[in-house]
Parts: C-alpha cells; structure tokens; sequence
C-alpha cells in the first residue's frame, strides 16, 4: 500500500447514535455521492466484530469511489482490515507508537487542541491534524471547551501539515474554517446526522471549495 496525496476537504466521521435508524453504509454511501472526500470509522461503542463488519462494508464503498478510510483509535482493526490509516486522539495510543506499528505507508491523523500537541504530533510522524473542538459539539462529549477560530488558526500557523478542522461545524460556519487555513472541515451530525446525507455534504464540499478558491 503505497500512501498517496489525500482530499481532506469533506472528512465524514461515522456514527450510529446520529445516525438513528438509518445504516451506517447507506448514509456514508451518500455522503460519498454529496462529495465525500475521506470516510473515518468512528465507533466508540462498538465491539471488534462489529467494527471489522462495518470496517469491510465501507471498504467496499471507498474503494469503489477511490477514498481513503481510517479508522478512529483501533490500529489492530485498521490492520485486520487493510484500511488506508487511522487516526487517533491524544489520549489514544501516541502517534509515534503508532506511526510505528502502521508502518511508513498508511494514513497517520492525529487530534490536537494546541499548538504544543500540533507540533508533537507533527514530529511524531503525523500527515494531518484534527484540530478542535472549534465550536462545540454534541457529538463527542468528551470534548474540552471550544478553542475557537483564533486559537485554531494559530495552531494550523505552527505545523506544516496538512489541518483539518472539527467541532460542530455547519454549513453556516465551514467558510469561516477554511478561511482561517483549514484545508476541510470533518463532520458528524451536519452530514451523518441530516436528513438528506447527499444534499448536505454536496453543500458542504461546495463551501469549502468555494472558499479555497477565495483565500487559495
């Protein structure tokens, strides 16, 4: 598996409590269709069974579209399946271990929320960051307070890498992301949790193009 350069304009990150009744692949088949960009498998309650059958049903998906997925947190099961990468937070495995374990190759994302942790992680071996929580978000309520736009744009000044912003981000505030350096915005409930996947990260994808285009 040979890493080549990776889209993070519209980063959609799995989840069943948001997603309700709907399955998990039909909403991120969706999403793909709107303009998905990367898919991560993002599960935190799911047994290792489950997360290797979702993990192979999304395969099928990416693949077919020509995106990466990675997976959150679990290296052994990004590696039983085969998956382009993982991403894993700073209280998850530290990304030198596990830029280690996944070899030079695959996909190593890593959050920080502030330029202490960006720079370490960027040391470590990663190839984007997941910077926030910039707003707030009831999808990880695990989440610290907000960091803001401010701070997240100072943070994305002191790496080299790529940036990814998360934390409910809408499509009210996606412009403002990648107006203060972002290269994408990763989402849940704007896109998993919509009522129209497809029509929502359309839209989505054709903000932050848009305003790529405006401050490229």
């Amino acid at each position: 598996m040979l890493k080549r350069p990776v889209d993070y304009s519209l980063y959609v990150i799995t989840d069943r409590r948001t997603a309700g009744e709907r399955p998990i692949p039909l909403v991120v088949e969706a999403a793909i269709r709107g303009g998905a960009s990367v898919v991560q498998l993002r599960e935190k309650g799911a047994t290792t069974r489950e997360m290797l059958a979702l993990g192979r049903a999304l395969l099928k998906l990416t693949r077919q579209a020509g995106l990466p997925l990675l997976v959150n947190d679990r290296i052994d099961v990004a590696l039983a399946l085969d998956a382009e990468g993982v991403h894993v937070g700073h209280d998850d495995m530290p990304a030198g271990l596990a830029r280690g374990l996944i070899g030079p190759d695959r996909i190593l994302g890593v959050s920080a929320e502030t330029v202490e942790q960006a720079q370490e992680a960027e040391a470590a071996g990663a190839d984007y960051l997941g910077v926030g929580d910039i707003f707030g978000t009831p999808s990880k309520p695990d989440a610290g307070p907000p960091i803001g736009l401010a701070r997240f744009a100072e943070i994305i000044r002191s790496v080299s890498i790529p940036v990814v912003g998360i934390g409910g981000i809408t499509l009210e505030n996606a412009a403002a992301v990648i107006g203060a350096g972002a290269v994408g915005v990763a989402v849940i409930s704007a896109v998993v949790g919509a009522a129209d996947p497809e029509a929502a990260a359309r839209r989505l994808r054709q903000i932050v193009e848009e305003r790529e285009g405006a401050y490229g």
